[in-house]
């Protein structure tokens, strides 16, 4: 059978002193006149009988519960964003917080009631996460709460969001091209992505694009063509990248707008009997595992989800939480798909 748990009532026994001392010291005060060996009696006493303070009682008085809710559209069962969950539970652990975790298979309804039944459960703030970057609002907002969003944007400029720096990551994947010594035969394969198979898409498209442009221009390099296609399955690069391989002036550089997308280009690529990356060099992001297991290994922009879940509990416990966009920079992972051009 379980020990029954120590109370302030056995610290102040073992430590021969009342209770109401005991209180003051365990928690904290300082305006109270107490001798510094009573002090250590205090404490020493908490620690071998091994004295953990009773949070409901104490949530009680300071009207804080140390909890966080974090609720999600499918980051949590899904494998490819957890580490924004595991980067969320490790800031909470960090400063003494319990982590809500809930999931609403993205329907609205369900979302309400689970905001709902955290705001019932009193925690101190609350986290509303996507797989991918979109905009939207909380499908319920208590405004005692304060509210942080992951992967989301909100127009209205109510609420403090965290998503990763993706404009200039795209800047960044065409850099990395440049350096190489690529001006001519750029492609980019999935471009703004209107189609509607994947619209998670839409807004990381939107702004890889934007900085690809940017870095295009700054450079005085002009794109040689931008080839829009599905991002949802590799099918829909292997098509664009047949296809601009069937012209006469065939790529020498590729810029995919995620890894499936490249996943697709390498076969491509390979069917045509040309070689990554003697005769086409490929960058992609999102940096999955299919980077890593490619040959040669992908060259990938990397999504941050650990440090964006991290970002987001951090900012959410922080005593300036104000309705900014934080935008976390997202690393370039280098291996083996990107040479100089012959």
């Amino acid at each position: 059978m379980p020990s029954s748990r120590v109370t302030q009532a056995d610290v102040a026994r073992h430590a021969g002193v009342s209770r109401t001392t005991v209180s003051f010291v365990l928690s904290g005060r300082e305006d109270i006149r107490i001798s510094v060996e009573a002090r250590q009696r205090i404490l020493g006493a908490a620690e071998e009988l091994g004295y953990r303070p009773n949070l409901t009682a104490q949530s009680l008085r300071t009207r804080k519960t140390f909890t966080i809710g974090l609720v999600s559209d499918v980051v949590a069962s899904g494998n490819y964003a957890g580490g924004l969950i595991q980067g969320a539970l490790e800031a909470a652990l960090e400063r003494e917080h319990l982590l809500y975790v809930a999931e609403t298979g993205d329907v609205p309804e369900v979302e309400q009631r689970l905001l709902r039944g955290m705001v019932d459960r009193q925690v101190d703030g609350m986290i509303h996460a996507s797989m991918s970057t979109r905009g939207r609002r909380p499908a319920h907002y208590s405004p005692e709460h304060p509210t942080v969003l992951l992967n989301r944007l909100d127009e209205s400029g109510q609420f403090a969001c965290v998503v990763p720096d993706e404009e200039k990551a795209g800047a960044e994947a065409l850099r990395v091209l440049l350096e190489a010594g690529h001006r001519e035969g750029v492609h980019v394969v999935g471009g703004h992505h209107r189609t509607e198979a994947a619209p998670d898409g839409v807004h990381a498209g939107r702004e890889r694009m934007r900085g690809i442009g940017s870095a295009a221009a700054a450079a005085g390099v002009r794109l040689a063509g931008v080839a829009e296609c599905d991002w949802s399955t590799p099918e829909g690069g292997y098509r664009a990248v047949r296809a601009l391989l069937d012209r006469a002036a065939a790529p020498k550089a590729l810029v995919c707008c995620n890894d499936r997308l490249a996943f697709g280009a390498y076969q491509a690529v390979e069917e045509s009997g040309l070689r990554i990356p003697e005769d086409v060099s490929v960058i992609s992001f999102d940096d999955s595992d299919l980077a890593s297991w490619l040959r040669p290994g992908l060259t990938s922009v990397a999504i941050p989800h650990r440090e964006l879940g991290r970002a987001a509990v951090s900012l959410l416990l922080s005593d300036d939480l104000k309705p900014t966009i934080h935008r976390i920079p997202m690393p370039v992972h280098r291996r083996g798909s990107i040479a100089p051009p012959r």
